[in-house]
């Protein structure tokens, strides 16, 4: 997980804030919908309930205003 180092201090604030224990879990879905094998996986160690489906429509979502924000600005 050394690769997260970027994220340590939203995960130090998160943990403070909340106090709850904290950890980052690589999510990443294609601007098409395509997920990693391991999803299922990832989505399991969170402990709210999460649907792929969510994640697809999440990822679809943010990928539009990106490109509007492209386009419009």
């Amino acid at each position: 997980m050394r690769s997260f180092i970027k994220y340590e201090d939203l995960i130090t604030e998160i943990q403070g804030m909340w106090n709850v224990k904290a950890k980052v879990l690589p999510v990443i879905t294609g601007a098409t919908g395509t997920i990693p094998k391991l999803l299922r996986h990832y989505l399991s160690n969170i402990a709210r309930k999460h649907e792929i489906k969510e994640v697809q429509n999440k990822t679809v979502i943010f990928g539009s205003t990106h490109a509007l924000r492209e386009v419009l600005v």
